[in-house]
C-alpha cells in the first residue's frame, strides 16, 4: 500500500468490531474507531488509531467521527458500518421502544455516518467503499430464532446497500454488506453452544475474524459492489 488509507469502523470496542479494527490495522490502514462504550479499555492507542466515543445513532457523533478522520489522517477511504443491536423474542413481545432502539442504532447509525463519508469521498474524487454488517436471518428466518423486528432494520440495510451501489457506481464508491450467522462474541457467551451449532447446515459457529476477513475483502475488492456476502455456514441457502 502506498499512502495509508483511512477506514472508519463503528461498533468497534468488542466482538466483530474489535476483530475488524485488528484486521485493518494488520494491513496498515489508518483507523477511526467508534463505540458507545469506552474504547480505551478495549483498544490499545497507536499512531494509526483514533478513538471516538459516542452513540452512532446521533448525528453529532457521526460529525465528530468525520472531523476526527479528516483532522487526524486527511481522508476517508472506507467505512465499515458494524454498530448494531439485536434481540430475539416473539413478534408480539416487541415494544415500540424496542423498535425505536433498533431504528436509531441500526438505521440512523447507518444513515448519518454514511452520508458524511460519501460526501467526503465525492470531494476526494478517488472512489471508496462502504461495507455494512447485516444478518443472515434477514434472508433466511429460523423458526427457533425469532427476530422479526430487528430484521426490519437488517433487511433494510441490505436493500439500501443495493440502491447505493447503483447510485454511486459511476463515482467508484462501492457498497457491500456482510451478513453473518451465529458468531462467537460476548453476546452469545451464555447461550447453549450446542443449540447455536444447529442454526447452520455446517453445524459451526463463526469466529469474529471470519466476519472481519470478509469485510476486508469487500473493502479491497475493486470491482465488487452491490454484494451481500453471507458468512453463516450456509444458513442463507435455506432448509437443512
Amino acid at each position: 500500500m502506498d499512502k495509508a488509507k483511512t477506514v472508519i469502523v463503528t461498533g468497534a470496542s468488542v466482538g466483530i468490531g474489535a476483530a475488524i479494527v485488528q484486521t485493518f490495522a494488520d494491513r496498515g490502514y489508518n483507523i477511526v474507531a467508534n463505540s458507545l462504550s469506552s474504547l480505551h479499555n478495549e483498544l490499545s492507542p497507536a499512531p494509526n488509531l483514533a478513538l471516538v466515543k459516542g452513540d452512532i445513532g446521533q448525528k453529532s457523533t457521526a460529525e465528530k467521527i468525520r472531523e476526527t478522520a479528516i483532522s487526524t489522517f486527511g481522508s476517508i477511504d472506507h467505512l465499515v458500518n458494524n454498530a448494531g443491536i439485536f434481540e430475539s423474542k416473539p413478534f408480539t413481545e416487541y415494544t415500540g421502544e424496542d423498535f425505536r432502539r433498533f431504528a436509531s442504532t441500526n438505521l440512523e447509525g447507518f444513515i448519518f455516518i454514511t452520508q458524511l463519508a460519501v460526501q467526503q469521498m465525492l470531494t476526494q474524487d478517488s472512489g471508496g467503499s462502504v461495507t455494512t454488517v447485516t444478518a443472515a436471518l434477514a434472508d433466511n428466518p429460523i423458526a427457533g430464532a425469532p427476530a422479526s423486528i430487528p430484521m426490519i432494520t437488517k433487511g433494510g440495510l441490505n436493500a439500501v446497500t443495493l440502491s447505493l451501489a447503483n447510485e454511486y457506481a459511476k463515482k467508484k464508491i462501492r457498497f457491500n454488506a456482510v451478513a453473518p450467522g451465529v458468531v462467537a462474541t460476548p453476546m452469545h457467551e451464555s447461550d447453549d453452544q450446542d443449540h447455536l451449532r444447529t442454526l447452520s447446515p455446517m453445524g459451526t459457529i463463526s469466529e469474529a475474524k471470519d466476519v472481519a476477513d470478509a469485510v476486508l475483502y469487500l473493502a479491497e475488492a475493486r470491482y465488487v459492489t452491490g454484494e451481500v456476502l453471507h458468512v453463516d455456514g450456509g444458513a442463507h441457502v435455506g432448509r437443512w
